[in-house]
């Protein structure tokens, strides 16, 4: 008898995938005590260097520099129901947000440094806090987000703008909270797939699940719409941050094996991006001129039948703020170098990152006690601190190379707002041009350091020698900005410093 043929079980076969089926559950840091204890640590330390005589100096009593232009127009708001003029140009050439703010700072304390400059010094504490907490959730580290915010304390650019009655600090504020907004609606985004993913829906129509409101990219048009009502530089923000925000996208749905994500991208989410980062910040735009619109007497509030004509689609209180802002608008296409236009301080977008062309915001030489039979030197000067920005083409070499080599998205994401910030300004070069222009750059160099010296300190596979070489490498770092900081901080402030002091303070013939 032939023995019955038995019927062996198939051997299993292991797949080996080039990367992992499942996206990892990573939608942020999970160490929340550790984070927020490190947010008032950062948070405090830099409200006591923004807050620190920050009514001091002036021009005996009255706004230095460019705070002569809004500081006024801001008391201006107090007392006109919220509607400003510029009577020494007969032109408001920017848009009302700063200044509203600004105010604020007035109504408290007055008419004084510390009222014009208040409202401004919170705004830069804020932008620390902001920053440590971005650069926590996308290193995924509490240590490398108080890095970063100590690193932003000790930037000269950083702390100057917190500290003067401009309008920069206030436009550098909603672009970075933008920013962190749209770095949370990724992690958003990503949870709601990942639970899309468990319930078995990824794939219910070809362009992948709904995902819902999504309210913190809601929230990011809000604040770039404060932005532009801020300077309307915010429109190259709202352009580069959209495309950020549609790549996420894409990337997330291609990641959980949406069956169509480009498809799915452009039926999903362009229609809602456009919505929140396009019509919610003309929207917010708008409401800004609220005063402007409700008073009788402001600036070209009632130019239809004068400089415009009466008919029209458009209502008249529509038309005369386009008039309005066509206005301004030519003020500042008009303000170039072949027109005649030069200013001392003046600077172009390649001498930004390295800070090589400062702004000096006041100096005063004569007669200033202290220093002897000499006099002493008082002097702010915007200048980014050399220990960070003097690196700043290898900071920036080395971003990129992480980000289109190695496809790493952290340093992508802050290119992005690196770049928003500079390269526009290369579309008219013989334009007048500032490096305070350059502010809104400077979270974003902090941020690309963070994340290298992150890199150093967290090699993988390294052993606990390379770990603590790593540590004490990026402690010396930190280290050399703080004392760099210290050294150029009566330069910063207007501290009265000799004639020799003065001159070690001036690294570079350009700086001069």
């Amino acid at each position: 008898m032939t023995a019955p043929h038995t019927v062996q079980p198939e051997r299993a076969v292991p797949v080996i995938s080039p990367g992992p089926l499942v996206p990892v559950p990573d939608f942020g840091p999970t160490d929340r005590l550790q984070g927020w204890v490190m947010t008032v640590i950062i948070g405090a330390l830099a409200a006591l260097t923004r807050f620190l005589r920050l009514g001091s100096p002036t021009d005996a009593g009255t706004p230095i520099f460019d705070e002569k232009h809004y500081a006024p127009q801001a008391w201006q708001m107090l007392s006109n129901h919220g509607v400003e003029d510029n009577p020494g140009y007969g032109l408001v050439v920017h848009p009302p947000v700063a200044k509203q703010l600004m105010a604020i700072g007035e109504w408290f304390f007055g008419y004084n440094g510390l009222g014009w400059r208040f409202s401004g010094a919170v705004c830069g504490v804020i932008i620390v806090v902001l920053t440590a907490r971005i650069v926590r959730r996308i290193s995924r580290s509490t240590l490398i987000g108080g890095i970063a915010g100590l690193l932003l304390i000790a930037d000269g650019v950083s702390f100057v703008s917190a500290r003067t009655a401009l309008l920069d600090v206030y436009l550098v504020l909603f672009v970075v909270a933008a920013f962190g907004a749209l770095i949370v609606d990724r992690d958003d985004v990503r949870s709601r797939m990942h639970t899309a993913l468990m319930e078995g829906r990824i794939a219910e129509t070809p362009w992948g699940p709904r995902l819902g409101v999504r309210w913190w990219r809601f929230g990011a048009g809000v604040l770039l719409g404060l932005a532009c009502a801020t300077k309307w530089s915010g429109l190259y923000f709202i352009a580069f941050f959209g495309l950020m925000t549609l790549a996420f996208d894409i990337v997330a749905r291609r990641q959980y094996r949406v069956p169509r994500p480009w498809l799915g991208t452009l039926r999903r989410d362009v229609g809602p991006a456009v919505y929140a980062l396009g019509l919610i910040p003309f929207l917010v735009y708008l409401a800004s001129y609220a005063p402007w619109f409700a008073s009788e007497t402001a600036v070209d509030r009632h130019e239809e039948g004068r400089s415009i004509g009466l008919d029209s689609w458009m209502p008249d209180a529509l038309r005369s703020l386009w008039h309005y802002t066509y206005q301004a608008y030519h003020f500042h296409s008009t303000l170039t170098n072949a027109a005649g236009n030069h200013h001392p301080w003046e600077s172009k977008p390649w001498t930004w990152p390295m800070s090589l062309r400062p702004v000096l915001y006041a100096i005063d030489q004569q007669n200033v006690p202290g220093c002897g039979a000499q006099s002493c030197v008082k002097a702010v000067m915007l200048v980014g601190t050399p220990a960070m920005w003097f690196i700043a083409v290898p900071v920036l070499g080395w971003a990129l190379w992480r980000a289109f080599v190695r496809r790493d998205w952290r340093y992508a994401v802050v290119l992005v707002g690196y770049s928003a910030g500079f390269l526009p300004w290369f579309a008219d070069i013989d334009r007048q041009m500032y490096f305070f222009y350059a502010t809104t750059m400077a979270p974003f160099l902090i941020m690309a350091i963070a994340l290298i010296l992150g890199d150093v300190l967290y090699q993988p596979n390294q052993n606990a020698e390379r770990r603590t070489l790593g540590l004490i490498a990026v402690s010396c770092y930190v280290a050399l900005v703080i004392t760099n900081f210290a050294w150029m901080y009566p330069i910063l402030t207007g501290l009265p410093i000799s004639q020799a002091t003065w001159n070690m303070q001036i690294w570079l013939p350009s700086w001069r």
